[in-house]
């Protein structure tokens, strides 16, 4: 497992643009299907990370505290499949139902939608305003595998508040995330995380 941290893409950047599948439903989604939010949250995750999998239940309560007051969710896994089986398709789908995800769980196969986002480890947060600007890049809150500290989203949810109240998330409030570093397949390794 190498832990890596966000790459902290530059805030003010427009959502870059995706149209992928949910590996539920089969719908297809891109940012357009977001337009009208007060915002939106993309996050890269997986299925088996110990990172993610320490938040998934608190990931699950902040979508269902905040779907309903205007914000649009996304997960996208962008691991390679072939070396990384559990984080297929087929796999996806089975951790969605288990979790009750109520957002969309989207497959980036071509792993084009993460290297766009800069998005370096699992989980990743890319939080945009209702004009698709990015707000806040960074961490859920500070727990982590190997500490106590309980998964709240704390770090998320007062971003979000202050999107939500319309407030500045000031840039000094945003701490890196942390996590396993998506999977990239052979030769598909951005500079960025180099």
């Amino acid at each position: 497992m190498s832990a890596v941290h966000s790459t902290m893409l530059e805030l003010g950047t427009k959502a870059p643009d995706f149209s992928l599948q949910d590996v539920v439903t089969g719908n297809i989604y891109t940012p357009r299907n977001f337009k009208g939010n007060k915002a939106f949250l993309v996050m890269f995750i997986c299925n088996h990370c110990p990172y993610v999998k320490l938040i998934k239940e608190a990931l699950v309560e902040y979508a269902s505290d905040y779907m309903p007051k205007g914000v649009g969710i996304v997960a996208i896994s962008s691991n390679d499949a072939e070396n990384y089986p559990q984080d297929g398709p087929e796999k996806m789908e089975e951790d969605s139902k288990a979790f009750g995800y109520p957002f969309p769980y989207l497959y980036d196969k071509s792993q084009k939608v993460a290297q766009d986002y800069k998005a370096a480890c699992t989980p990743d947060f890319f939080l945009f305003d209702e004009n698709l600007k990015l707000v806040y890049r960074g961490q859920f809150d500070s727990s982590r595998p190997k500490n106590d500290v309980k998964p709240t989203g704390e770090d998320l949810r007062n971003a979000t508040d202050k999107i939500l109240n319309g407030e500045p998330v000031p840039e000094e409030e945003q701490t890196p995330s942390i996590g396993c570093n998506i999977k990239w397949k052979k030769g598909n390794e951005p500079e960025y995380v180099g």
